[in-house]
């Protein structure tokens, strides 16, 4: 994990992408038990997906809620930082939790931002409309350079 900031300051971070089949907001504790109950519900699935299937989450056993809420605040702190920004993904008509999507600077590559998401297993339709997006949204709206998103 990077000390310094991923966007230049004068860069106005979004605080949201909306889709008509979901919407993205910054990860927060607010979102705990939402986000907790959406992976481990689908650890396997996750571990499946790209850009997951040799980083060691989920971990297999879960982990406790209150273990999740200090992830959850890790990633806040790294967004109010500007270090790293993790969204959750949340489906527009009933708000429900049912992803995450994560920007980070790439540990190997100054110049390449290292871009994961995943969801639900049950909302696996999701994941290719979600790279898409997500794709065009980096792209297009942000200052990264070079995106590391694995296609689905």
């Amino acid at each position: 994990m990077t000390d310094h900031a991923l966007v230049p300051d004068d860069f106005v971070v979004p605080t949201e992408l909306i889709t008509p089949q979901f919407r993205l907001e910054p990860l927060g504790p607010q979102h705990n038990a939402g986000d907790h109950a959406a992976w481990t519900s689908s650890i396997e699935h996750i571990r499946a997906t790209p850009a997951f299937r040799d980083r060691g989450w989920p971990p297999v056993g879960g982990m406790t809620l209150e273990a999740n809420l200090a992830d959850l605040r890790r990633h806040a702190d790294d967004f109010a930082q500007r270090r790293g920004f993790t969204y959750t993904v949340r489906e527009t008509a009933r708000g429900e939790v049912i992803g995450c999507v994560y920007i980070y600077p790439s540990r190997s590559d100054d110049h390449v931002t290292d871009v994961r998401s995943w969801v639900r297993a049950d909302k696996a339709e999701m994941e290719a409309p979600l790279h898409a997006a997500i794709t065009t949204w980096l792209s297009r709206n942000w200052p990264l350079g070079t995106l590391n998103y694995q296609p689905r």
